[in-house]
């Protein structure tokens, strides 16, 4: 019974003890994990959920007043570049070249040594022209001598003369012969002289043997070789070269072309020009017209007109074919009355709760959206597009035919990107 009665006291139920501590480590992983399915939802509705961005396509505004129309062209034509400045240049005296200093394709400067000739000869006149320039100065040094003693001697004999201790005649033989000493040094220092210029010659022929560049510009021919014969007269037929090289002043470059004689009057001074080379048909050259040739070719009827290239390249080379539009010079009160505004693609313009509108891209290249803009319309301009006056800005994208569903702020995405 004892221990009956102690089992019966220990499943009694204690009303009077402490209740248990509450169990927080539960109720945060259940708020955790319902934080966890919040995201998700959001996560799933953001992926699957909201509306899939629209295609669209789109264009540029231009501002009416410098990206409109180009001037139009009122004549066509071809010709080719041509250089104002080319040389052939050659040496100025005959002879067998030594060396050859120059290359196609080299830019050479003014003055700067082209090739030498062999100085054989030069040097050998040169030799002989000194050679004479120091006899000429030694004959006149002898007479001099002669008349220094010839002098003291009238000066002598005239003394004499006064005392009457000799003849007249003796003393008018001593003045004859200090006035022809004296004329025989005039000779001789006239002699000396002409030596001096025969040297100097002799220098010149000896300078004529190097050839030098005329002025500065680039190789664009070399026409002999060390060994052969060049000569600045075609002499020796085949055998014999009229020059080393040619060089052209690229800074002289300009257009050459030939205008039917029927369309001439279109051309003028001054007018603006667009050239076009074959070798680079997508690179459009400005330019202008120098001069109109005053004459004209009977055979051809056409007039030559020269034009300049207002841009230097070193791709524009001589020879090169070009294609040319003569401009229609711009006048300047079309400047001072340019219209305002953009000009839009009349695509763009849509209707909106009776209201012209248009939606302009936003955004960056990942994350495209669109604005709607109330706009003020102007004139219509050509067959496509539509003066706006506000609303838009020159370089802003607009969505072009956009759908009736599209909406301010709309995500979209631009057809080819």
């Amino acid at each position: 019974m004892n221990a009956s009665a102690e089992l019966l006291k220990e499943l009694r139920i204690d009303r009077k003890a402490p209740p248990p501590p509450p169990r927080k480590g539960l109720w945060l992983g259940v708020g955790a994990a319902v934080l966890v399915l919040l995201l998700l939802v959001l996560g799933g509705w953001w992926l699957f959920g909201r509306p899939a961005p629209v295609e669209v396509r789109t264009g540029t505004a231009v501002a009416m007043g410098s990206g409109g129309a180009a001037p139009a062209s009122v004549l066509d034509a071809t010709g080719y570049v041509v250089a104002r400045r080319m040389a052939t240049v050659s040496a100025k005296v005959t002879g067998k070249v030594r060396e050859i200093l120059i290359e196609e394709g080299q830019r050479v400067e003014a003055g700067q040594v082209m090739a030498t000739l062999d100085p054989v000869d030069a040097d050998a006149q040169r030799d002989l022209a000194a050679a004479q320039v120091a006899a000429s100065r030694s004959q006149a040094g002898s007479v001099e001598a002669q008349l220094r003693e010839a002098e003291a001697n009238a000066r002598r004999l005239g003394s004499l003369v006064k005392q009457q201790l000799v003849s007249k005649a003796q003393y008018d033989q001593a003045i004859a012969e200090r006035d022809a000493l004296r004329a025989q040094l005039a000779t001789a220092h006239r002699n000396t002289q002409v030596a001096r210029d025969q040297l100097d010659i002799a220098n010149l022929g000896l300078d004529n043997t190097v050839v030098r560049a005329p002025f500065a510009g680039v190789v664009i021919a070399k026409a002999a070789q060390p060994g052969e014969i060049v000569s600045p007269l075609s002499a020796g037929g085949g055998f014999t070269r009229t020059g080393i090289g040619t060089i052209v002043d690229m800074d002289s470059l300009e257009i050459e072309v030939d205008v039917g004689e029927q369309y001439i009057g279109r051309v003028k001074p001054g007018m603006p020009v667009q050239a076009t080379l074959n070798a680079y048909p997508d690179w459009k050259i400005p330019a202008h017209v120098i001069a109109i040739i005053p004459t004209a070719d009977r055979g051809k009827a056409t007039v030559k007109v020269r034009i300049a290239l207002d841009q230097a390249d070193e791709r524009i080379v001589p020879e090169m074919g070009v294609a040319v539009s003569f401009l229609e010079k711009p006048q300047p009160r079309q400047a001072e009355a340019a219209p305002r505004g953009v000009r839009v693609p009349v695509a763009a313009i849509t209707e909106r709760d009776g209201k012209d509108v248009a939606f302009v891209l936003t955004g960056d290249e990942d994350d495209h959206a669109v604005e709607l803009r109330a706009l003020d319309l102007g004139r219509a301009v050509g067959s496509d597009g539509r003066q706006v006056l506000s609303g838009l800005s020159a370089g802003e994208e607009v969505v072009l035919d956009p759908p009736a569903t599209l909406a301010d702020g709309a995500a979209v995405t631009v057809a080819g990107q």
